[in-house]
């Protein structure tokens, strides 16, 4: 769960007038891309049938990918990426039509780049359940109306099988790494776990080895904001005009989510106590600082998420657990073969760096033993997106072996 777009990762800052004037007009109902919209540098696959955990079943979807680089004539040079809960396929690469921003690793992969695309061909899916070209609430359902609130739950692994189907349609039989940073971490374990003999080298980072209690426990009260504003409508809300979508829950939520992703080191110097206006928050009317940067950042989510999506990902999220049926934990990183990063960021309060340790002390075959490398960063969660040359250096070494 992080920001996971290039320009909600910059270090916290004051909001300004431009950009409230930014954020002049009503949102639309969902932020998803449909049908219709520039497709940019998006790649479409599309698949039969897929049964879900749950025993409901997809009769059909589609994975929207982007690829840098190319498939060598051995096809053992190929990176899966996956991205973070909120986050896209559009790793690298400029903004423009389709893509509204700039890629959110754009200085990790690219030519001469810690994930070098002269030398790696590089494959990053929107994950199953997202809103931006792979099948999810948003899209259209056989009967011609979007899936909207039938759409089935789904786990991670359920995603992950999805992503082994776009694998095979790319004849991809071993990716050469499978790396993957927060909700993205989640999928590489589990390619690791459940497919360990398709998997050469991983990156797991700031992701846990199981979502705990209390990580369902945030998470709830976020599906709750959405699930309370009358505007969601149970998840039939595509047809609202614009301004009369659910985007008040769904901002709420994302304010909530923030307070997990950024730490409190960087928030308390960057905001300290101050005003966003000279008008006081001291029973004036006024806001401070911070208040205003939450409620920005919530408001722009609503023009590209959906609140749907929302809720599957964070399911799919609370499901996690890669121990589940298989013996707990231990057992399950036990049949790992991959050689192995393990990286947690110092700050980290929503998946802590004791996560990362335990991960590492049951792969056999990591870069540094039984300890996770561990990023000292005041920016939380996020650091994994921010402390580009940190990351970057690591993951050449594991690029490297």
């Amino acid at each position: 769960m992080d920001w996971q777009i290039s320009e909600d990762t910059v270090p916290s800052a004051l909001i300004t007038e431009q950009d409230a004037r930014s954020m002049v007009g009503r949102p639309p109902a969902t932020g998803a891309w449909r049908e219709g919209d520039p497709v940019g540098e998006r790649r479409f696959a599309s698949f039969g049938e897929l049964r879900t955990e749950s025993g409901r079943a997809l009769p059909s979807f589609r994975i929207a990918y982007e690829t840098w680089g190319e498939l060598n004539p051995a096809r053992d040079n190929a990176v899966l990426i996956a991205h973070a809960f909120t986050g896209d396929s559009h790793v690298a690469g400029p903004a423009g039509p389709g893509h509204p921003t700039a890629g959110w690793w754009d200085d990790i992969v690219g030519p001469g780049k810690p994930i070098d695309t002269d030398r790696w061909f590089v494959v990053a899916p929107n994950m199953l359940g997202g809103c931006q070209g792979s099948t999810g609430p948003a899209s259209v359902h056989p009967d011609g109306d979007p899936w909207a609130s039938r759409f089935p739950y789904l786990t991670i692994r359920d995603q992950v099988e999805a992503q082994e189907g776009l694998a095979d349609a790319l004849g991809v039989e071993v990716w050469a790494a499978v790396i993957g940073g927060s909700m993205g971490g989640m999928h590489a374990l589990e390619w690791a776990a459940t497919l360990p003999e398709r998997v050469e080298r991983l990156a797991v980072i700031s992701a846990p080895p199981l979502n705990t209690a209390d990580q369902i426990a945030l998470n709830s009260v976020q599906l709750q904001a959405i699930e309370m504003d009358p505007r969601f409508r149970g998840g039939e809300y595509y047809d609202a005009p614009d301004g009369e979508g659910p985007h008040r829950g769904l901002a709420l939520a994302r304010r909530m989510a923030l307070l997990n992703y950024r730490s409190p080191t960087e928030l308390n110097q960057r905001f300290q106590r101050s005003w966003q206006s000279g008008v006081s928050p001291l029973g004036h009317g006024g806001r401070f600082a911070v208040e205003s940067y939450l409620d920005f950042h919530g408001n722009r989510f609503t023009r590209r998420f959906d609140a749907n999506s929302y809720v599957r990902l964070v399911e799919a999220m609370d499901s996690h657990d890669v121990g589940r049926e298989r013996g707990g934990v231990e057992e399950a990183l036990s049949r790992v073969t991959a050689r192995t990063l393990v990286l947690g960021i110092d700050s980290d309060r929503l998946f802590p760096i004791g996560g990362q340790h335990r991960i590492a002390r049951a792969i056999p075959r990591t870069l540094d033993g039984d300890r996770a490398v561990v990023i000292s960063s005041d920016f939380g969660h996020d650091g994994f997106l921010i402390e580009t040359a940190a990351v970057g250096h690591h993951l050449r070494r594991l690029l490297d072996e």
